[in-house]
């Protein structure tokens, strides 16, 4: 009787440790501040292997107080770890409580309090510095028409176009001046043959009378 009152008191014991060991605690629990991109995030890990169902919520403090809630989650751990992130745009050396109740195992606040980085998340063109603009503005486009080419020196000294302001030729000319003299010429030529003959009858007659009177 010994011997059995013995081994059961071994083996409750064994399954009291073991029921222990996959109890809910809150040393399963952590909680960090981190950034996601540009956004600041709460992350709280829960590393239960028991699996417990747990509520998770998230205060910011001031002064020792909450001064806001955050948010609350549900999570479900495992030996691996099942992580909840909480979106906060959380500042530089900001403080956090973070409570978990897991049914009637754990109804605390992970300690110590979260107390966040003392650099906040950068924003997305931190990194980048601006464009700087060119030392030379550029010249904006003239709205007036731009000027003719001034012609060349082979199109300026190009002929006029036949006619215009053009001095008759010298030809038109001396035809009317041949036209002209042939004319006169002639009609001279007619006084004078006219005159020739009018003195030699002047002539003829003189010359006959002088004979008759010689007789």
């Amino acid at each position: 009787m010994r011997i059995l009152g013995v081994a059961s008191a071994s083996a409750a014991l064994t399954l009291g440790l073991a029921g222990n060991a996959l109890a809910c605690n809150i040393s399963e629990f952590s909680a960090v501040a981190k950034c996601d991109g540009t956004k600041g995030v709460i992350s709280v890990t829960d590393k239960d292997p028991s699996g417990v169902p747990a509520t998770v919520t998230v205060y910011l403090e001031s002064n020792g107080a909450d001064e806001k809630l955050v948010g609350t989650q549900e999570v479900k751990g495992s030996r691996e770890g099942v992580t909840i992130d909480f979106a906060e745009d959380w500042k530089p050396n900001a403080t956090y409580r973070i409570h978990v109740k897991a049914g009637n195992k754990v109804d605390e606040d992970i300690k110590p309090n979260l107390v966040t980085k003392s650099e906040a998340c950068k924003p997305a063109d931190a990194s980048t510095p601006p464009a700087t603009p060119s030392d030379e503005p550029s010249e904006p486009a003239s709205s007036e028409p731009s000027e003719s080419p001034a012609p060349s020196e082979s199109e300026s000294n190009a002929p006029s176009p036949a006619g215009e302001n053009t001095p008759s030729p010298a030809g038109g000319d001396s035809n009317l001046a041949e036209t002209g003299s042939s004319s006169n010429t002639t009609a001279i030529a007619g006084i004078a043959a006219a005159l020739v003959a009018a003195g030699a009858g002047v002539m003829f007659a003189l010359r006959r009378r002088g004979a008759s009177n010689n007789r």
